[in-house]
């Protein structure tokens, strides 16, 4: 039988289970989980996912292909592209307030490794005078990549990298979404 004074010590009791397996079970951060950074990257979009996001935004993208095939490297293509990504393209929209193209996403082609084009967490953006000027007036230079790329980091510690034509972004993170 449950008194009046065993109430208070079955509530502490059921709400520390309730935390504990919390932690135990939460995706990404408990143990169970590779760390809230690593769930978030492995949450994957497919195409159509991303460009309804990327249009509810005011972000656009073109591709020289005129297409969306992930295996034509002339296509420009959002599968399997990390949700925190595309929140990231988002972000940078919003901040600047600039036009925003995509012009390269997961599609093959791209230079590989872990944080790649291929595995969702890089999209390269179309130069222009807004987008160059935040870029350099508000992220932080941090010297030149192996391939001569001048690179700034923003606040949230995505890279952004200036291959002449276009930036080459890895999106460690949405940017502060």
């Amino acid at each position: 039988m449950v008194t009046q004074a065993t109430r208070p010590r079955l509530r502490s009791a059921l709400t520390a289970l309730a935390l504990v397996l919390g932690a135990l079970f939460a995706p990404g951060i408990g143990v169970l989980g590779g760390g809230a950074t690593e769930a978030h990257a492995d949450t994957k979009l497919t195409h159509s996912q991303a460009t309804s996001r990327f249009s509810s935004s005011g972000v656009t993208w073109s591709s020289s292909g005129g297409c969306s095939d992930r295996n034509v490297p002339t296509c420009t293509s959002f599968d399997q592209l990390n949700l925190a990504t595309a929140q990231g393209a988002q972000t940078l929209k919003s901040a600047t307030g600039c036009a925003l193209n995509i012009t390269g996403g997961t599609e093959t082609g791209h230079a590989g490794g872990t944080y790649s084009h291929w595995n969702g967490y890089k999209l390269d953006f179309a130069k222009s005078s807004c987008v160059t000027n935040y870029v350099t007036g508000v992220f932080t230079y941090i010297g030149v990549r192996g391939d001569g790329a001048p690179q700034y980091q923003s606040g949230s510690g995505n890279i952004y990298a200036d291959e002449g034509n276009h930036w080459d972004v890895t999106f460690h993170n949405c940017g502060g979404c």
